[in-house]
C-alpha cells in the first residue's frame, strides 16, 4: 500500500471536521473501567461501617481494638501507594486494559480474605490488598477513559471518574447499615467481578496501540468504540514524554511541581481521609443516636456536591472554588469542634470509645440537643471537600503535573 493511498493517510484520533463521533459502545467501555474507581470508593468507606460491627463482634469472629481499629481503617492508604506505583509501571508496559483485569484481582481477594478472616491480621491483610488495588485503579481507570472518549464527551466521561468514587463510598454506607462486616465484604466483590467481566470484551486504547505500532488493531478499536474510523488523525510525534530529574532544575518545572504537591498536601493534612475512614465511629463517639444514618447522609452530600462541582468548576474558575472550600472546610470543622467541647467538655474525656463511655448523663443530653450541630458541619465538611478535590486536580492538569496517588490520597 503506498504512501498516497487514501486508507493509508487516513487522520487517526481526533477529528478535524466533518460529523462527530456517534458510537455508544465507548459509554459502555467507560462504564467498565469506572467500576474500578467504584470499587475503589466501596474500598474507602467499607471501614466506617465495618469498623462498629467488628467491636460489637462477639468470638470465634475476630475483634478490633481501638489501635487495630486504627490500622484497620489507615493500612488501605499504604497499598494504595504501592499500588500507585505498581500502576504506572503497569499501564505503559501491560496496557490499560490489562491493567484494569490485573487490579481486579486483589480486589476480589482482598474482600474473600476479609470475608474468611478469622484473626485481626488477616483483617488487615485483606485491607492491604485492597488497598493495592485502589492505586492502580484510581490511576489506570482515568487514562483509560480519556483514550477511548471522543471530543464531545470526554470532558463528560471523565468527570465521572471522580463521581464513581464517591457513590462507592456512599455504597458502602447503605450497605453497611443493613449488612454486617463478612457480608459487606461479599458485596465488596461485587463490582470489580463486574468489571473483569465487561472488560474482557472490551478493546484496548487506540493511543496505547498507536504507541505499539498496532496501527490496524488501533483503527479496528476505533470503528469499535466510536463507529468508525474516518476523520482522525495520529497524535503528534514526540507526544509521549519521558521524564528525567534533571528537568527539577528548571524554574518551569519545580514551580508548578511544588505547588502541587503542598496543594495535596494540604488537601490531606485537612482530614477528609479521617472522615471518610471513620465516619460512623465520629458519629457514634459524638454520641450521635443512629450514626449508620448520619454517614448515609454525609454520604449524599458528597456525591450530590461532587456532581455540583464538576458542573461548575468551569465557570466558576479553579482558584475561586479552592478558597471558597478552604474557608467551608476551615469553618465546619471548627463548628464540629466546638460541638465536642460542648457535649464532652471535662477533664477525663478521650477520643477512645472504650474511655469515653462513662461520660455523665449531663453531657449526654446536651449532645442530643446538639446533634443537628454534629451532622450539619460534617455534611458542610463534605460539601466543601469534593469542589476542592476537583479543582485541585485541574489545577495539577493545568500545572502539567501527573501524580498516581491523586485519587488514592484524594477521595
Amino acid at each position: 500500500m503506498t504512501p498516497e493511498d487514501p486508507e493509508e493517510t487516513q487522520p487517526l484520533l481526533g477529528p478535524p471536521g466533518g460529523s462527530a463521533p456517534r458510537g455508544r459502545r465507548v459509554f459502555l467501555a467507560a462504564f467498565a473501567a469506572a467500576l474500578g474507581p467504584l470499587s475503589f470508593g466501596f474500598a474507602l468507606g467499607y471501614s466506617s461501617p465495618a469498623i462498629p460491627s467488628l467491636q460489637r463482634a462477639a468470638p470465634p469472629a475476630p475483634h478490633l481494638d481501638d489501635a487495630a481499629a486504627s490500622w484497620f481503617g489507615a493500612i488501605v492508604t499504604l497499598g494504595a501507594a504501592a499500588g500507585g506505583v505498581l500502576g504506572g509501571w503497569l499501564v505503559d508496559r501491560a496496557g490499560r486494559k490489562l491493567s484494569l483485569l490485573l487490579c481486579s484481582v486483589p480486589f476480589v481477594a482482598g474482600f474473600a480474605v476479609i470475608t474468611a478472616a478469622q484473626d485481626v491480621w488477616m483483617l488487615l491483610g485483606g485491607r492491604l490488598l485492597t488497598g493495592l488495588a485502589c492505586g492502580v485503579a484510581s490511576l489506570v481507570a482515568p487514562v483509560y477513559i480519556s483514550e477511548i472518549a471522543y471530543p464531545a464527551v470526554r470532558g463528560l466521561l471523565g468527570s465521572c471518574v471522580q463521581l464513581m468514587v464517591v457513590v462507592g463510598i456512599l455504597l458502602a454506607y447503605l450497605a453497611g447499615w443493613v449488612l454486617e462486616w463478612r457480608w459487606l465484604a461479599v458485596l465488596g466483590c461485587a463490582p470489580p467481578s463486574l468489571m473483569l467481566l465487561l472488560m474482557c470484551v472490551m478493546p484496548e486504547t487506540p493511543r496505547f496501540l498507536l504507541t505499539q505500532h498496532r496501527r490496524q488493531e488501533a483503527m479496528a478499536a476505533l470503528r469499535f468504540l466510536w463507529g468508525s474510523e474516518q476523520g482522525w488523525e495520529d497524535p503528534p510525534i514526540g507526544a509521549e514524554q519521558s521524564f528525567h530529574p534533571a528537568l527539577l532544575r528548571q524554574p518551569g518545572i519545580y514551580k508548578p511541581f511544588i505547588i502541587g504537591v503542598s496543594l495535596m498536601a494540604f488537601q490531606q493534612l485537612s482530614g477528609v481521609n479521617a472522615v471518610m475512614f471513620y465516619a460512623e465511629t465520629i458519629f457514634e463517639e459524638a454520641k450521635f443516636k443512629d450514626s449508620s444514618l448520619a454517614s448515609v447522609v454525609v454520604g449524599v452530600i458528597q456525591v450530590l456536591f461532587t456532581a455540583v462541582a464538576a458542573l461548575i468548576m468551569d465557570r466558576a474558575g479553579r482558584r475561586l472554588l479552592l478558597v471558597l472550600s478552604g474557608v467551608v472546610m476551615v469553618f465546619s470543622t471548627s463548628a464540629f469542634g466546638t460541638y465536642f467541647k460542648l457535649t464532652q467538655g471535662g477533664p477525663d474525656n478521650s477520643s477512645h470509645m472504650a474511655l469515653s463511655a462513662p461520660v455523665s448523663a449531663e453531657p449526654v443530653d446536651a449532645s442530643v440537643g446538639l446533634a443537628w450541630l454534629a451532622v450539619g458541619s460534617m455534611c458542610l465538611f463534605i460539601a466543601g471537600g469534593p469542589q476542592a478535590l476537583r479543582s485541585l486536580l485541574a489545577c495539577l492538569r493545568f500545572l502539567h503535573l501527573q501524580c498516581p496517588f491523586h485519587l488514592v490520597l484524594c477521595p
